[in-house]
C-alpha cells in the first residue's frame, strides 16, 4: 500500500479528506491523515532495503455514535499490508467535535513516494 492508496482509500468515505490538516473555516465532519515517521527499517548490503511509514488518521464529527468511524475501520482492514489500531477517543469542547485517531503503518511504502 502506499500513502497514495490510503489517501484514495479514505477519499471512498468521505470526500472531505485532508493531509496534515483542514483548511480554515472547515465545517462538518472530515478526516485528516498525516505521516510522521518510519518504523524499523530493512538493511542489506548497506543500504535500506525496506521500511514501513506510520502516522494518523483523524476523524472529526459531531454526530455521537457516527457509523463512519465503523466505515473507516473496515475500510482500513480491507488492505493487506496496513496495519493499524484505534489509539484515542477525545471530546474537544472547545470545538464540539469528537475525535477518533488511528495510528497506521504502512509495510513496504517507499521513501520519496507521492504523498497525495
Amino acid at each position: 500500500m502506499t500513502l497514495q492508496r490510503l489517501k484514495d482509500l479514505l477519499l471512498t468515505i468521505t470526500p472531505s479528506v485532508f493531509h496534515y490538516e483542514p483548511p480554515d473555516g472547515q465545517t462538518g465532519s472530515y478526516l485528516v491523515w498525516a505521516e510522521d515517521g518510519e518504523s524499523d527499517a530493512v538493511h542489506a548490503d548497506g543500504e535500506k532495503v525496506e521500511c514501513a511509514i506510520t502516522g494518523t488518521i483523524d476523524y472529526f464529527t459531531t454526530t455521537e455514535n457516527d457509523p463512519v468511524v465503523k466505515q473507516i475501520e473496515t475500510a482500513l482492514d480491507s488492505y493487506d499490508g496496513l496495519a493499524w489500531y484505534m489509539n484515542s477517543i477525545q471530546n474537544e469542547k472547545d470545538t464540539g467535535y469528537i475525535h477518533y485517531e488511528w495510528i497506521f503503518e504502512i509495510d513496504g511504502a517507499e521513501e520519496g513516494e507521492d504523498d497525495g
